[in-house]
């Protein structure tokens, strides 16, 4: 790809390559829940592997402050070698004198995969010292992790700046997907957009209503939309300082674009076995919250989807993990999947919801990362990307 080296323009055999991968995944009883990122990141690894590269894999997990054994990618290890189908070997640290020996002893094809990112201080604060003690580690440094580069991490930036470095294969297809929805989408350009806060996405609301057909609204951001256009929504989820921006979006001149649910499902409880029913968007009760659309919202964005050239989607309609308010995510994510279109699920909730569903083989690309996604939609830089193009020559 124009702008930076990929894996087919550096040499791997016998080099230690450093891959940043995203093997951020959630973790029951300390084994592995959902093994969708691993397997994602397997293309890099398997190809420098039996390319004759020693592998040397990074990456956080979670959120911790320092070292917590919660947080410990030993269980990551233990389902990439089930998944991958070759030997992994996990080192209890990121850095240091044990890490210089096991990297400097590897062997070629062998794969190691350091302890979690976020143990160090100096990962979130992009700290030199730590980038260059990654960077020491390897000959090349392999950028594969799509759903993290947008954060300036010494591990995705710091590291990139002192060793060569070119980008992985998920990376290339992450980014080759979402340009390719900013170039020249086929048209109909459908955009639906979910989750819980307009405050996370009121840019790519912004952006998006620029150059799609149709922005279909639901979730929790549907209701402070629905507040905008002056309606009561009860207690339902809502942004009341949120309320200007997204009224100003509406009555702009592309604000035409912009489909809000006309029903809704509500509730008096925020419980899975809350009694609920369907109502028009005008007569939510006081006490009742939305907490998912309506069948009429869902079969009319289903409808748009048919025609559609091609089609964005992020974030669920309603709290799908709760099964009486899963069917306007169920309808939309089956539309989305049975659609002609050109079909990007924007990662996070909707990207879960999909492969709840089992539909994930039915899209053309499903994304691993939801913030990065939305960030490189709203047409802002991603720094893990950038600072690949200083090492095109």
């Amino acid at each position: 790809m124009a702008g930076y080296l990929t894996l087919d323009d550096v040499e791997t055999d016998g080099r230690r390559v450093l891959v940043r991968a995203d093997l951020n995944v959630p973790l029951d009883g300390g084994e592995v829940a959902d093994d969708f990122r691993i397997r994602s990141s397997l293309a890099a690894v398997e190809r420098l592997g039996s390319a004759g590269a020693a592998v040397v894999v990074c990456s956080h997990l979670g959120r911790p402050e320092g070292p917590d054994p919660g947080y410990s990618l030993a269980p990551v290890a233990r389902r990439m070698e089930e998944v991958g189908d070759f030997p992994v070997r996990h080192l209890p640290n990121l850095v240091g004198r044990e890490v210089n020996e096991a990297v400097g002893g590897a062997r070629p094809g062998e794969v190691i995969l350091l302890e979690n990112t976020r143990f160090h201080p100096g990962e979130t604060s992009n700290d030199p010292a730590l980038g260059s003690q990654l960077a020491e580690l390897a000959d090349l440094f392999c950028q594969d992790a799509f759903g993290s580069v947008h954060r300036s991490h010494a591990s995705t930036v710091g590291v990139a700046a002192r060793v060569r470095s070119a980008a992985g294969p998920l990376l290339v297809s992450e980014l080759e997907a979402l340009e390719s929805l900013l170039d020249n989408p086929p048209r109909p350009f459908v955009v639906i957009l979910g989750g819980a806060k307009v405050s996370d996405k009121l840019g790519v609301l912004s952006a998006m209503v620029e150059i799609c057909d149709v922005l279909a609204v639901g979730g929790g951001m549907s209701y402070t939309a629905l507040m905008a256009e002056g309606y009561s929504v009860g207690a339902s989820l809502s942004e009341g300082e949120m309320v200007s921006p997204v009224r100003e979006l509406l009555d702009g001149p592309k604000g035409g674009k912009v489909l809000l649910p006309e029903d809704v499902v509500v509730a008096g409880h925020f419980r899975a076995d809350a009694p609920c029913r369907v109502t028009g968007v005008g007569r939510i009760g006081d006490g009742e919250m939305g907490l998912d659309i309506g069948p009429d919202a869902a079969r009319r964005i289903a409808e748009i989807c048919e025609g559609a050239g091609s089609i964005f989607w992020n974030g669920p309609m309603g709290v799908f993990e709760w099964e009486a308010f899963r069917a306007g995510t169920e309808t939309v994510a089956r539309a989305v999947a049975s659609s002609d279109a050109f079909t990007v699920v924007g990662g996070g909730d909707s990207a879960a919801a999909i492969r709840l569903l089992g539909l994930e083989e039915q899209v053309s690309h499903l994304s691993t990362g939801g913030g990065a996604s939305l960030r490189l939609l709203e047409g802002n830089p991603l720094p893990g990307v950038e600072i690949l193009r200083k090492w095109v020559r």
